[in-house]
C-alpha cells in the first residue's frame, strides 16, 4: 500500500507524516530517530497496514517538516505528537521510537501513559542521564556518528551517496535503503547537498538527550524492547535501567546493528508484527 502524504498546522509548527490507511483500526505511530524521516518505516507499514491505522511523522528539523530555531526539547517534541495524535482522533495508541525517539517514548510514557496501547522502543540511546562534561564531547561525536555523517554539505548528490555507502545504516545498499536516504537528502541554495535534517535540531536534541534521564520511576505500559545484536545496548548494565523500571517489558533479541529496519528488515519487522499482535489479542 502506497502511504499518503499529508501535512497537519500546529501552533507554532507545521508536521508532515506519512499515513498508511487500510481496512485495520488499530492506531499505530511510528517515530524515526536522529536524521532518519517517516519513509524509513515504508517497508514495516506495508507489512502491517492491513491490520493498523498507522501514521509516521516526520520529526520536527527533519524530513518534510518545519524546522524551527529552537524547539527541540523533549517536552516540545512531545506536545507536536500529543497534537498530533489529537489531529487524528486518536486518544490512545501503539507507539514505536527508534534512537533518540527510543528514549522519547518513554519519558512520554511517564508523563501520559494513558497515550499508549503497547510501546516499541528499538535501541535507544543514552537512556540515563549524562554527565554535563559529556557535552565537551559533542564536536567529536557530530563527526563520528553514522546517523550524523550524511549531513553534508557534499558537492554533488554523487559524494553524498558515496559516502552513504561507507556507513553502517546503509550496509548492503539494498533498494529500500537508497531510496530512503534519496528521500532525506536535498540541494541546498549555494548548489551542495545534505540533510533534510538541520544543525539547529541536532544541536539541541543532543543537549536534551544527555540533560534528561529516560526512565526515573516505574512505567506499567506493555513494552517491547528490540536489541539488535550490533546495536548500543548490548551489555547487561545498559538493559539494568530498562528491566528496572519497565515493568511490563519483553526483551526480543534481532540479528543487525543499531539499525536493523534497514540491515536486517524481515527479522525485525517479524519481531515487531508478532508483538504487537499478541497486544490486539490481549
Amino acid at each position: 500500500m502506497q502511504p499518503v502524504r499529508q501535512s497537519v498546522s500546529l501552533p507554532g509548527i507545521r508536521l508532515s507524516y506519512l499515513e498508511w490507511k487500510g481496512q485495520g483500526q488499530e492506531p499505530l505511530l511510528l517515530m524515526h530517530g536522529l536524521g532518519d524521516h517517516a519513509l524509513m518505516w515504508s517497508r514495516l507499514a506495508d507489512r502491517l497496514a492491513d491490520r493498523f491505522h498507522i501514521v509516521a511523522p516526520d520529526m520536527r528539523g527533519h524530513g518534510e517538516s518545519d524546522k524551527p530555531k529552537q524547539g527541540y526539547t523533549f517536552a516540545e517534541v512531545i506536545l507536536d505528537l500529543e497534537r498530533l495524535m489529537d489531529h487524528l482522533g486518536w486518544s490512545t495508541a501503539h507507539i514505536l521510537g527508534h534512537s533518540w525517539t527510543g528514549k522519547l517514548a518513554p519519558i512520554w510514557a511517564r508523563e501520559n501513559p494513558q497515550r499508549f496501547r503497547s510501546m516499541i522502543l528499538v535501541d535507544p540511546i543514552f537512556i540515563i542521564k549524562m554527565p554535563a562534561v559529556m557535552k565537551l564531547s559533542f564536536p567529536i561525536l557530530f563527526r563520528v556518528l553514522d546517523s550524523l555523517k550524511g549531513m553534508g554539505p557534499f558537492a554533488d548528490y554523487a559524494e553524498a551517496e558515496a559516502k552513504a555507502r561507507t556507513l553502517r545504516q546503509y550496509e548492503g545498499w539494498s533498494p529500500f535503503q537508497e531510496m530512503v536516504f534519496k528521500a532525506g537528502m536535498e540541494q541546498k541554495p549555494d548548489g551542495r547537498w545534505g540533510s533534510k535534517f538541520v544543525v539547529p535540531a541536532r544541536n539541541q536534541i543532543f543537549d536534551d538527550v544527555m540533560r534528561v534521564a529516560g526512565l526515573t520511576e516505574p512505567i506499567h505500559v506493555p513494552t517491547l524492547f528490540v536489541q539488535p545484536e550490533k546495536g548500543v545496548n548490548r551489555a547487561e548494565f545498559q538493559m539494568k535501567p530498562y528491566i528496572r523500571y519497565l515493568k511490563n517489558l519483553e526483551v526480543r533479541r534481532v540479528p543487525g546493528n543499531h539499525w536493523p529496519m534497514y540491515v536486517e528488515p524481515e527479522a525485525f519487522e517479524r519481531a515487531v508484527e508478532e508483538y504487537l499482535m499478541k497486544q490486539v489479542r490481549l
